[in-house]
């Protein structure tokens, strides 16, 4: 009897603490549309495509570093369950992650790609750099704080990121401050919003426990979740500034637009994340027995076919008031056009699949696939970028576009077609 309670218990309490994470991201998505909102009826469109750019390379360090909030999430948990801190595994995650996030950020420092992303303006790479560090820093304390079941300070930090950020772009658009480098610095500062939470998160680890652990798997195994995670950051959030790497030059003006709109039609699949985290069980539930096999299979397959079908559908709808959507929202001098639109909803709903099913692979320990799949997603993307004919504007529609198709008949192919083994997976065996 007790077990039932208990059992119970835990359900009641995941539902309350997802329902408040999920109210508070709700918020914090907000916040962003009224940030670029913002900016987007502030700055030139010219000035508002590199500053999308800078964002976009911003954020999406932000995305790669979160297998280090999940990573160390788990190891919290664990570690609580024992009635104890988290000890040297997870300060390794958290310093292999800052060591990859480093390199990433020091990478755009180089003079080429500095011109080609933020159309040669250095500051914004050295902001880039701070903000990418303290990220590491930021979902670190994440992964503590939700890992020892810390729901309300983990709610209240994923909040005050995006509310640091809107007051920082009030107090600069009173003061008459609305250069591009000051909207910079003010995106950056939303980074910083573990400081206010570090003390609490800090007395959550302890680097002397665990003391006798190998650090080799541990950062084996976060630098693939990192590449996957990187992989899948450059196609949603840093989609403007792979753009600008790999397709140079073009119409400032129209990629402004373009961008804008790409923020519109991307900014849902951040709440793809605890989507995918319900996935994840139900796949492990479902693959234990030969029945839950076979409905898992059916359900894969007619979720991708709808897939298809809502993104042709979306594509439509897109197309038809896309650049209404656009224009009422940013103002008269951004007007997409229809195309455009019709590309953007198309790709957004195929990542969206992309990501469900990657969560299935990832409840069946094929992280390998994962990687695979995301990968091809990014080849493809960036052959159309290089070689498709066409000016930038047409190779990054098109780009945006072909990439998640054929991601989505890859993944397809992997989970309709395999065959789940029976029961769950270890813990050890997710990177695998």
């Amino acid at each position: 009897m007790s077990t039932t309670v208990s059992s119970e218990k835990l359900a009641k309490d995941t539902g309350k603490s997802a329902g408040r994470i999920g109210v508070y991201l709700l918020i914090a998505i907000a916040l962003g549309y009224v940030l670029t909102v913002v900016w987007g009826r502030t700055l030139s469109p010219a000035d508002n495509a590199v500053l999308l750019s800078f964002w976009g390379m911003l954020m999406g360090l932000g995305a790669a570093l979160s297998p280090l909030e999940q990573e160390i999430s788990r190891q919290s948990a664990h570690a609580a369950l024992e009635g104890r801190k988290a000890g040297r595994p997870a300060v390794i995650a958290f310093v292999t992650s800052l060591v990859a996030v480093a390199v990433a950020a020091l990478f755009t420092l180089i003079p080429p790609v500095t011109g080609k992303v933020y159309g040669g303006q250095f500051a914004l790479a050295v902001i880039v750099l701070a903000g990418g560090l303290s990220f590491a820093f930021q979902f670190a304390a994440r992964g503590l704080l939700i890992g020892q079941d810390h729901v309300r300070s983990y709610s209240w930090l994923i909040l005050v990121e995006a509310a640091v950020r809107i007051l920082v772009v009030a107090a600069l658009v009173v003061a008459g401050l609305t250069q591009l480098y000051w909207f910079a610095i003010a995106a950056a500062t939303g980074s910083f919003a573990w400081l206010l939470f570090a003390r609490g998160a800090a007395k959550l680890v302890d680097p002397k426990l665990d003391a006798d652990e190998p650090a080799k798997p541990v950062v084996t195994n976060m630098l693939m979740l990192l590449a996957g995670a990187g992989l899948t950051a450059s196609v949603i959030t840093g989609y403007p500034a792979l753009v600008s790497l790999l397709a140079p030059g073009g119409d400032k003006d129209a990629l402004g637009v373009l961008f804008l709109a790409l923020f519109v039609a991307r900014t849902p699949l951040t709440l793809m994340a605890p989507v995918q985290a319900l996935a994840v069980p139900t796949v492990v539930r479902l693959s234990s027995t030969e029945e839950g096999k076979h409905r898992l299979r059916k359900l894969l397959a007619f979720g991708s076919m709808g897939a298809l079908a809502l993104a042709a559908l979306g594509a439509l709808i897109g197309w038809l008031i896309g650049p209404w959507v656009v224009r009422l929202v940013y103002g008269a001098k951004n007007d997409p056009e229809a195309w455009w639109m019709a590309g953007l909803v198309w790709s957004s709903v195929l990542l969206a699949a992309m990501q469900l099913l990657a969560a299935v692979l990832v409840a069946q320990a094929k992280a390998t696939k994962v990687l695979i799949t995301w990968a091809a997603v990014v080849v493809a993307t960036a052959l159309v970028l290089l070689f498709f004919p066409g000016d930038t504007v047409v190779r990054a529609v098109v780009g945006l576009a072909a990439g998640p198709t054929v991601g989505l008949l890859v993944v397809m192919a992997f989970v309709v077609r395999g065959t789940p083994e029976t029961g769950n997976a270890k813990p050890s065996e997710t990177s695998r």
